[in-house]
């Protein structure tokens, strides 16, 4: 005989445990040590509703990381959904190699006028490494196809990231374990990242010293996020602009990151008055729906690409999701809205509010916390543990979570990257949540 009723094992696990469990069974994350991936609390998410996120065990979080820098707006916002709902009807995917849509096309006239680049032209992907594949491609051919010999290398920065495409980690300057690629990556020119102060002075003299070989120049525009939430001035930006017209080399500005209003402006290339010869768009465009990306060349760019049908000057890239309907239709919507709501005039005034509650939530934390850098809404807070491997940056976003807060680490950079959409109750409790976070991990 026994003191009670028998126990199935398996109601003594939460949802979100049993979850966890079928999830580490068949999944693999990315940028994820799957041996420790259920030790480190993974939210899984079933719903979402505004800008929280629901968990299997009906959970809510604030998501203070835009879903990994692409939400704009929020979950479930009804113009969007009812966007994706209308092309539907019409049709969810056809293929842009040698054909068109009429979605694609909307969304490429709408985008026109907004982009920083000279008669834009799109060439269309899926996610942001692969637009800055396509750029760097492009950028290669373009000089080909005029005949000019030489011209095969790339200037990049210090703490530069673009992807983790062969030649997007080219481009970057390691970390993130790439170390064991180094065999694939080819070598490029490389001046110092924005963590440097100098960083413009030595571009533009890489630039000027060795411009008959450069086929580019590649940077993120004000803000080198995946480095640490690094940022600079819009002056240093636009002398490397001014750098690359004046000897003729390309500039590629990767605005996968910034783009989108996060920086305070659509694109962070407007602040430093910069006229890109290529840009990489991707994470915002279509609010953080369905995953779309572009690669925008100027008409100049674009035209060395003409020719006779089947020739050698044709440009042959294209992806087969290239140009996704559903995903057209749904960022066309996204881009009326962030007009029709004013959401740029949101972003600066709760930029403005971030930064004054950052100012005094770091100045009382002085021990532990090393430096807040910050950009319009994209933000790391720098932590300074006294000893390597007490891994703060992670436990601190972990005690975010229990308090219902989504934060990431890069490190010891806890990275806050609120919704455009943002009110300031919530801009509030995000920091206050980050202080009561730090002060349990840290002991402040």
């Amino acid at each position: 005989m026994t003191d009670g009723p028998a126990t199935d094992e398996a109601h003594l696990t939460s949802a979100h445990d049993r979850w966890v469990d079928r999830d580490a069974a068949v999944v693999w994350h990315g940028f994820t040590q799957m041996s420790c991936y259920a030790e480190n609390q993974p939210v899984i998410v079933e719903s979402a509703e505004g800008h929280e996120l629901i968990d299997v065990d009906g959970r809510r979080y604030l998501d203070a990381i835009s879903s990994l820098w692409v939400t704009t707006l929020g979950h479930r916002v009804p113009e969007l959904d009812q966007a994706v709902r209308e092309q539907l009807d019409r049709v969810a995917h056809t293929t842009l190699l040698g054909n068109g849509n009429r979605a694609t096309i909307e969304l490429a006239e709408a985008l026109a006028p907004r982009v920083p680049v000279s008669e834009p032209h799109f060439l269309f992907a899926s996610d942001g490494a692969a637009a800055v594949e396509q750029a760097l491609k492009i950028a290669f051919q373009y000089w080909a196809n005029q005949g000019v010999a030489g011209r095969t290398r790339y200037l990049a920065l210090g703490g530069a990231y673009h992807g983790d495409t062969v030649g997007g980690i080219s481009l970057g300057a390691g970390g993130f374990g790439t170390d064991v690629f180094d065999p694939l990556r080819f070598g490029v020119l490389r001046a110092p990242g924005y963590d440097d102060p100098g960083w413009a002075d030595t571009a533009v003299s890489l630039i000027t010293a060795h411009a008959d070989e450069l086929a580019a120049v590649v940077l993120e525009p004000l803000v080198q996020g995946a480095a640490g939430m690094w940022v600079t001035d819009p002056d240093s930006v636009e002398r490397v602009g001014d750098a690359c017209r004046e000897h003729g080399v390309l500039l590629v500005a990767d605005e996968v990151a910034t783009g989108f209003g996060r920086t305070g402006t659509l694109f962070a290339s407007e602040q430093c008055r910069l006229r890109p010869d290529l840009m990489c768009i991707g994470k915002g465009l279509t609010g953080g729906y369905l995953p779309m990306a572009a690669t925008v060349a100027t008409r100049r760019v674009y035209r060395a690409f003409l020719g006779p049908d089947l020739s050698e000057k044709t440009f042959y890239h294209g992806h087969s999701f290239s140009g996704n309907a559903l995903a057209a239709a749904v960022a066309r919507r996204h881009l009326q809205l962030l007009d029709e709501w004013d959401v740029l005039a949101n972003v600066r005034e709760r930029a403005a509010q971030l930064g004054l509650l950052l100012e005094k939530f770091a100045g009382e934390r002085s021990g532990v916390v090393a430096e807040v850098r910050r950009r319009g809404l994209m933000t790391g807070v720098e932590l300074a543990p006294p000893s390597d491997g007490l891994r703060w940056g992670r436990l601190v976003c972990a005690a975010a979570v229990r308090r219902g807060v989504l934060l990431r680490p890069l490190g010891d950079v806890v990275v806050l990257m609120p919704l455009l959409s943002s009110t300031p109750a919530e801009i509030e409790r995000i920091v206050e949540v980050l202080g009561e976070a730090v002060d349990e991990v840290c002991g402040t």
